[in-house]
């Protein structure tokens, strides 16, 4: 299955909650006749619901009716519309990836229970199909379970593995894990991290340390800093990102679990409320189900009127 079949295949449940609702709300406004005649209160209210309801915020809900109330004059099409401005959105917190000097050290943040650990062994999979060589390097030194399980991964993504005895220090694990990575050439090291509540301060702190010491070790790392967020928890997951954000400087999201919830909508939310790039998105539980995120794929997947 291609890529964009598998984003087409992981909104199924967002497309039955919202898409089918948006069509009952434009089916009538779009005939001929309505073109050029100014939206119903009513439709906009029931497309803002409809929005809302997807998960796409407040916001960005209301950017988009205003958008639809101020352009629907020129005669366009209530669905183009809507597909535009969510297009747009998406856009503008698409950017590409920092370069940096070798080894691309990434580090991968996020509360429990995201699919963090999980999400580092499809990466490093991902990234080795790429035609690049990833190391990854374990620093969730406190739970035995994460490092054995990453290494399993590790293992069926084919690619090389640092870990540290349990209750080692995580910084002195990610300098080892950058050493192994330069002396071994690798082109990037995916840092595992432990998974911490973003009210937890002092392991907020630790994540600082582990960034000094990269920056320490490589010029500009940590380069990418990405925050596992299970979609499944919707505008929660808002508040968790604003908090690594300004702990951990996060600069790009991972998004998993699309497949299992209908509210795939919060990728409009966190581009628009976070100006974030989502890079990931995790559409199911094999190692093949980690795909890069487009805002086009996901926009054209959503309204695409055969399935």
């Amino acid at each position: 299955m291609g890529f964009f079949d598998k984003i087409k295949a992981s909104l199924t449940r967002t497309k039955e909650q919202f898409v089918e609702r948006f069509d009952e709300i434009v089916g009538r406004a779009d005939a001929p006749a309505q073109r050029t005649r100014p939206v119903e209160v009513e439709t906009l209210d029931a497309l803002e619901e409809a929005l809302i309801s997807a998960d796409v915020g407040l916001a960005a809900a209301d950017r988009i009716v205003a958008a639809v109330r101020a352009r629907r004059s020129r005669g366009e099409s209530l669905r183009d519309l809507v597909k535009q401005e969510i297009l747009a959105i998406l856009r503008a917190a698409d950017h590409a990836a920092p370069d940096g000097a070798k080894p691309h050290v990434t580090l991968i943040v996020g509360v429990n229970g995201t699919g963090k650990t999980t999400t580092v062994g499809k990466l490093a999979r991902l990234i080795k199909d790429s035609g690049k060589t990833p190391l990854i390097c374990a620093a969730d030194t406190f739970r035995a379970a994460a490092v054995e399980q990453l290494q399993v991964w590790a293992t069926r993504a084919g690619v090389d593995f640092i870990r540290a005895q349990p209750g080692s220090d995580p910084a002195a694990v990610v300098f080892d894990g950058i050493a192994a990575g330069k002396a071994r050439g690798r082109d990037v090291v995916l840092v595992d991290t432990a998974g911490r509540l973003h009210t937890r301060v002092n392991l907020m702190a630790e994540l600082e340390k582990v960034r000094r010491i990269a920056a320490r070790e490589v010029p500009g790392a940590p380069h990418e800093v990405l925050l596992v967020l299970d979609a499944t928890v919707g505008q929660n997951g808002l508040t968790q990102a604003r908090e690594f954000m300004n702990a951990a400087g996060v600069n790009g999201i991972v998004l998993t679990k699309l497949d299992g919830t209908a509210k795939g909508g919060i990728a409009v939310a966190i581009a628009h409320d976070l100006k974030l790039p989502i890079r990931y998105v995790g559409v199911g539980e094999g190692i093949d189900d980690l795909i890069p995120f487009s805002p086009d794929d996901y926009v054209n997947a959503l309204f695409e009127e055969k399935w």
